[in-house]
């Protein structure tokens, strides 16, 4: 009985450490080592919490076929690539992450978004749903088929184009980035 007993425990404990070691922690936010999204398989290269006054708004995790801290390849690069935003406080509406969506691109664009503006605003449309605390957004860039955000596991829409990846994935990774510290999780530093 003694030994079954013991045999169980050590069994719980090594599962207990093998599921931790497969994910990470971010503001309450569970995130996968390893993640398969729209067919890619993708890496955790970092995450980190978007503040704005003190306040967590949301946890960003940056998912790459293999690690990377270089933000300009990471934008730039033909590979596949997901950004994954999980909603940490009630604060964040619709309408507040559009406003941060437009003035991200105006950022990561340096205020030249007319190329891509058409793109944009098909972006935008997929946050127009009501939103809420712990909904999940998964920004996934395809290789041939384009951006594909999906909300809590259901597409949302479709944005083609390397220059539209480029733009929105320097929201977060660009020099005038949403938020420094979050860049700096994200590219895992």
């Amino acid at each position: 009985m003694k030994k079954q007993f013991l045999t169980l425990l050590v069994v719980a404990v090594v599962g207990l450490f093998s599921a931790t070691a497969q994910t990470t922690e971010v503001g309450g936010v569970k995130l996968a080592h390893k993640v398969t999204l729209e067919g890619q398989n993708l890496v955790l290269n970092g995450a980190g919490i978007r503040e704005k006054m003190w306040i967590d708004l949301y946890v960003g995790a940056l998912y790459l076929p293999k690690k990377s801290s270089n933000a300009a390849e990471i934008m730039s690069s033909p590979d596949a690539g997901a950004i994954k935003l999980t909603i940490i406080s009630s604060m964040i509406t619709s309408e507040k992450m559009i406003n941060a969506v437009n003035e991200g691109f105006e950022n990561s664009t340096n205020k030249n978004t007319a190329p891509i503006k058409a793109k944009i605003a098909q972006f935008k449309a997929c946050f127009k749903d009501e939103i809420k605390e712990w909904d999940v957004f998964d920004i996934v860039y395809v290789p041939g088929k384009g951006v594909v955000v999906s909300k809590n596991g259901k597409e949302k829409g479709v944005i083609e184009g390397a220059d539209f990846k480029k733009a929105l994935f320097g929201i977060w990774l660009s020099g005038k980035p949403a938020d420094k510290n979050l860049k700096t999780a994200m590219l895992g530093k």
